[in-house]
């Protein structure tokens, strides 16, 4: 209603007065000025702004001050960045840690060196991770440590929806938080907005559950809407975390058929790495809630006697759209570009920018051997076109794509020569990398890389291998689609 009306106001001013007319002309053309100076936004954004403002100059450039800008306000901003830079004090690099990752691998230093400081995130020792798929795996592993807690236990989800899965977990929660753990729960209002009751979290208060919502939905148009918690974060008396691409509904545990077979991954730690997760929870709970944590209270081992096993190198990491650092997508590159042997993806989506595109490509040319796995069954018919769309340009530069037969594919998973791997929420398409707040785990040398790559080899057997006769084979039409809809893929 407010897009038809602002429509209709501009249309009608615009055809009786000139000025008025020119005035929005004149915005359009400052705006595209702008778009295009502005060394903050990825270059595809540009392009997929700057085309419809200049073929609707009238109301191009009001409608991308309104929906379009990838930052959110000022008061959000620095609001958030002020609770972010407190929490940084609490991180801390353990200096032995690097130099035993310097002598074993530089690439892996390098990759440390990166996200200790841009996303201020140590890598540690003393941790040992497990990784879970399909989500049914992620759900009966989750609902045993649950159990365990004792004194807190803290959950950030994207989508929460009523159902066996969330059933179950809601009822260990009420029960927990009975007996006097500190239970608190984030959830983003956008992805909960049809699968929850109306002011859902007054309920879970009266469970005993603290709640918050992330980015309250208000039926404005405004940039704000672009920005959501995409992070799905589990940590338990600070020494036990989850994350991965499991959210908490029916659909990731095969409860129900909705897009065929649903495969999904996630990864279980314990030990001193869950401290980067704890940190990134009372974060995003102390901005929402404008209050402050003791930290020292929620360390790994306060509630934890004696040494915690160690198995690798391990950094969980998060990335936000409001510091101007794309630190998920300089994590794959940065991956990508270090490859000597193999590189193995799965992802439901791949709508990547030049960038990406073109280190997968040199890499496949260079010898690696690259490999990725998309969606038999997609979730959206429009999203899935996108990622065909870039088949045939990996496919001529040797890179070899496998299209899940049984159904679909959810897990962001990222593995290097066997000895690197990225597991978390960062999707390879625009929204995930550039304006969602995001969460992902990167290892090295640890037991859950092999077990993904192990996973990985046998969800391929259940693959339909793509080929450039299969490229050849799709119609005009279709193919005049995909290439109109790449144009405009950062804007979906």
């Amino acid at each position: 209603m407010q897009l038809s009306g602002f429509v209709i106001i501009i249309w009608r001013f615009s055809t009786s007065f000139f000025y008025f007319h020119l005035f929005f002309v004149v915005l359009s053309l400052t705006v595209v000025f702008y778009i295009l100076n502005d060394n903050r936004i990825n270059p595809a954004y540009k392009l997929a702004w700057i085309i419809p403002i200049l073929l609707a100059p009238i109301f191009g450039g009001f409608f991308y001050l309104t929906i379009g800008k990838t930052s959110t306000n000022r008061r959000f901003h620095n609001k958030l960045m002020f609770i972010d830079r407190r929490t940084r004090q609490e991180l801390h690099q353990d200096k032995l840690v690097m130099d035993s990752l310097e002598q074993k691998s530089h690439d892996a230093a390098r990759q440390a060196a990166y996200l200790q400081k841009y996303a201020h995130f140590p890598t540690c020792r003393n941790t040992t991770a497990q990784y879970l798929s399909p989500g049914e795996s992620f759900f009966d592993c989750l609902k045993r440590e649950l159990e365990q807690a004792k004194h807190y236990i803290f959950l950030e989800f994207f989508i929460i929806e009523g159902g066996r899965m969330w059933g179950d977990i809601l009822e260990i929660l009420r029960r927990k938080a009975s007996e006097g753990v500190d239970v608190r729960l984030i959830y983003d209002d956008v992805g909960c907005l049809h699968t929850l009751p109306y002011k859902y979290d007054q309920t879970m208060r009266r469970m005993g559950i603290k709640c918050s919502i992330f980015n309250p939905f208000r039926p404005v148009l405004s940039s704000s809407l672009n920005n959501r918690d995409h992070r799905k974060i589990v940590v338990i008396d600070g020494h036990t975390a989850f994350t991965g691409g499991v959210n908490l509904a029916d659909e990731y545990i095969n409860q129900y058929e909705k897009h065929g077979h649903w495969k999904d991954a996630g990864i279980l730690l314990k030990g001193d790495a869950v401290w980067n997760f704890t940190i990134m929870f009372l974060t995003m709970w102390n901005f929402l809630n404008t209050t402050e944590d003791n930290y020292q209270k929620y360390l790994p081992h306060v509630h934890h006697s004696g040494s915690f096993d160690e198995d690798g190198y391990i950094t969980p990491y998060c990335d936000s759209p409001i510091d101007g650092e794309p630190v998920g997508e300089q994590v794959y590159l940065n991956a990508i570009s270090r490859a000597r042997k193999s590189i193995c993806i799965e992802t439901p989506y791949l709508i990547m920018d030049n960038a990406t595109l073109t280190a997968l490509r040199l890499a496949a040319k260079s010898g690696v051997d690259v490999r990725i796995i998309t969606p038999g069954i997609p979730d959206k018919w429009y999203v899935h076109t996108m990622t065909r769309a870039h088949y045939s340009q990996l496919l001529e530069c040797g890179v070899r794509i496998y299209e899940y037969t049984p159904g679909f594919i959810h897990s962001k998973v990222v593995l290097v020569d066997d000895v690197f791997g990225v597991v978390g929420t960062i999707n390879l398409d625009y929204r995930s990398l550039y304006l969602h707040f995001e969460c992902a785990v990167w290892m090295y040398k640890t037991q859950a890389v092999l077990d993904a790559k192990r996973d990985f080899v046998e969800t391929m057997a259940l693959c339909r291998e793509i080929t450039m006769e299969d490229c050849r084979a799709v119609k005009w039409p279709v193919r005049f689609i995909r290439m109109a809809m790449r144009v405009f893929a950062p804007l979906m």
